[in-house]
């Protein structure tokens, strides 16, 4: 063996092990006590390293890399508060399901507890938020002791990309040398070639499985969707690696049933919408008080609002609160469809819950359900006001015009320039295929509720899991480091400023995107909320404006930049508005580098332009909505 030391050939297993995995990534911060993890990747031929000086960043680019892929790519720290900044992509990739490996370099046990330099507890330092957690023995030169790691090892990947996918935490202790320096004697020469040198191939071939119901249990389910006339097939965000749209499809097609599709589900865009009845601005025009009275008003075609008998849950919890509370409302059988098995349905109506992967349960399902088709009422009663909302949606953006348009405003004034205008350019902008990726707060809202069905093949991604506005840059550019796809980045200024050190990817990571940034000042979202009316608190330590200027940020870091002033004062025509941020994005586009595009807008004048929408659209689909 010819290895310097047992802390080399102890690294070296564990990296050959995460390859022989299918690993082909990891995410290295400097530091001293992970030099030989560090070392092994970096010398290692079929790994591509990824440098973060950031620990906080670093954990966010490998779960933004393995939300877009659905594979894991590992993480490597020094010991201390190094592995603590971790944690908050940890608390993402459990509830997000994103697959996340920590390899958390430590002090020997001996120093635990003994007040020695940059040593912490970092034993369960994640707790129950992983799926699987070992601290490592120490490096041991012996038979045994490497098969137990390499074995360790592919547990721990299999674990990370499973059926119920998540972080796991390998803490790594070692003793100095740290360095691939010689020490005579340390390495054995008779070691067993196999423990180690591993096997051609993976020491422990984990085969993963999907649970499914059995014949009685899906053909029970299928009866029930088969007998319904009124149903929904409702998409919230994907899991990595995402939900098979033409699966979805099928199921569609077999039913009948319209599929409410959320836009970090992978079934609102793309070619399958051509030919689905694939539903995206339900949020402009659901509530709780639809489902209690559906009988509260009547829509220009003098049709009552139905509401349905069945609802198939794919996702996680949607995006739309809106979309929740009415779903909650109906009454109405719901089967929530989980992999795992856990519940992910926080108003607690739904009546069924059915552990299956998703798209093989859709595709099996569409095989199964007999005499389907639905009411061609109940499908038209989801387009007709899918294509209100969107008319009275692009109404507002041409400014003025056409009958309705009064509605818009107390004043009978054009609404003008909002930020989900800014959300609807974006997305009009952006080449096929393309990755989008969209910050938690009003972001995610907007694209939901502005940015509609198209063919193009988009994948929207976001944070969702515990929908932090933290390391939203470093995730986006993790996910565009496992792609080719354009990147474009959909960012609020507080989410920026938040996580300004991730920047530092673009060039270190060799990453190309384009960053819109909404800066309204201060953030938007707490608008929304009856804080809003209580000043000055609310100004003071809700809405916090800043007042920072992103040029020279965008300076520091290598970004072209251009700025769009969309506020109201700035504003004459709102479509003049719009076709500046789309020329903004297609020259961004088109150029080499990447591109920082700063819209500032008005937080509370984009509020009230929503309110004076979401008035609009629910005369003109219920008749005035409930009282």
């Amino acid at each position: 063996m010819t290895a310097p030391n047992r802390n080399t050939l102890w690294a070296g297993a564990l990296v050959d092990e995460l390859v022989a995995a299918g690993v082909d990534s990891v995410v290295v911060s400097p530091g001293s006590r992970s030099t030989p993890l560090t070392m092994a990747a970096a010398r290692h031929d079929d790994l591509r390293v990824f440098s973060q000086l950031d620990e906080r960043s670093a954990a966010y680019f490998a779960l933004g890399r393995a939300r877009r892929t659905g594979s894991v790519a590992p993480l490597i720290c020094t010991s201390g508060t190094a592995a603590a900044n971790y944690h908050p992509a940890v608390m993402e990739a459990d509830q997000a399901r994103v697959p996340l490996l920590a390899l958390t370099a430590d002090r020997p046990p001996e120093l635990r507890d003994s007040g020695a330099n940059q040593t912490a507890d970092q034993e369960k330092l994640y707790g129950d938020t992983v799926r699987f957690y070992k601290d490592l023995p120490e490096p041991a030169p012996n038979d045994r002791a490497l098969r137990s790691l390499r074995t360790t090892v592919g547990r721990a990947v299999a674990a990370a990309e499973g059926a119920d996918p998540g972080p796991v935490h390998l803490n790594v202790p070692f003793k100095k040398p740290l360095e691939p320096t010689r020490v005579p004697g340390d390495v054995p020469a008779d070691l067993d070639p196999v423990a180690a040198a591993g096997r051609d191939g993976p020491y422990v071939d984990v085969t993963p499985g999907s649970p499914e119901p059995g014949d009685d249990g899906l053909r029970a389910l299928a009866n029930e969707l088969s007998s319904a006339d009124r149903g929904l097939i409702v998409a919230g965000p994907a899991d990595p690696p995402g939900i098979d749209a033409e699966s979805v499809t099928a199921l569609s097609h077999a039913t009948g049933f319209p599929v409410l599709a959320d836009p970090l589900s992978n079934v609102r865009y793309g070619g399958h919408t051509r030919v689905a009845p694939v539903i995206g601005a339900y949020d402009a025009y659901l509530s709780a008080g639809v489902a209690r009275d559906g009988d509260i008003g009547e829509s220009d075609s003098e049709t009552e609002w139905t509401d349905p008998e069945v609802v198939l849950r794919l996702g996680a919890s949607p995006t739309s609160k809106n979309l929740r509370k009415y779903l909650a409302g109906t009454g109405a059988d719901q089967y929530q469809v989980d992999p795992a098995g856990r519940w992910r349905e926080a108003e607690f109506a739904a009546t069924d819950l059915v552990v299956a992967e998703p798209s093989r349960l859709c595709a099996r399902l569409s095989r199964l359900v007999a005499g389907g088709g639905g009411d061609p009422d109940w499908r038209a009663q989801w387009e007709e006001a899918d294509r209100v909302a969107r008319e009275i949606h692009e109404r507002e953006r041409g400014g003025t015009g056409g009958e309705g348009g009064d509605a818009l405003s107390a004043d009978g004034d054009p609404a003008g320039f909002h930020e989900g205008d800014a959300l609807r350019a974006v997305a009009d902008s952006l080449p096929d295929p393309a990755t989008l990726f969209v910050s938690n707060s009003m972001p995610v809202r907007d694209l939901d509720r502005f940015v509609g069905p198209t063919t193009a093949s988009v994948t929207a991604l976001g944070n969702r899991g515990v929908s932090g506005i933290d390391g939203i840059v470093s995730s986006a550019l993790g996910a565009g480091s496992a792609t080719t796809d354009d990147l474009t980045l959909v960012v609020g200024d507080l989410a920026l400023y938040h996580d300004a050190n991730g920047l530092l990817a673009l060039d270190r990571c060799d990453v190309d995107a384009t960053v819109v940034l909404i800066n309204n000042d201060g953030g938007g979202i707490f608008h929304a909320l009856p804080i809003e009316s209580f000043e000055p608190e609310f100004t003071e330590s809700f809405k916090t404006p800043h007042g920072i200027e992103f040029e020279p940020m965008a300076d520091l870091h290598g970004l072209a930049y251009a700025r769009v002033d969309a506020r109201p004062e700035a504003v004459g025509d709102p479509v003049d508005v719009a076709e500046e941020l789309e020329a903004a994005c297609a020259k961004a586009r088109d150029a080499d580098g990447s591109h920082l595009i700063e819209v500032r807008t008005d937080a509370e004048s984009s509020h009230r332009t929503r309110e004076r929408l979401a008035a609009a659209v629910d005369e003109a689909v219920h008749g005035g909505g409930p009282d």
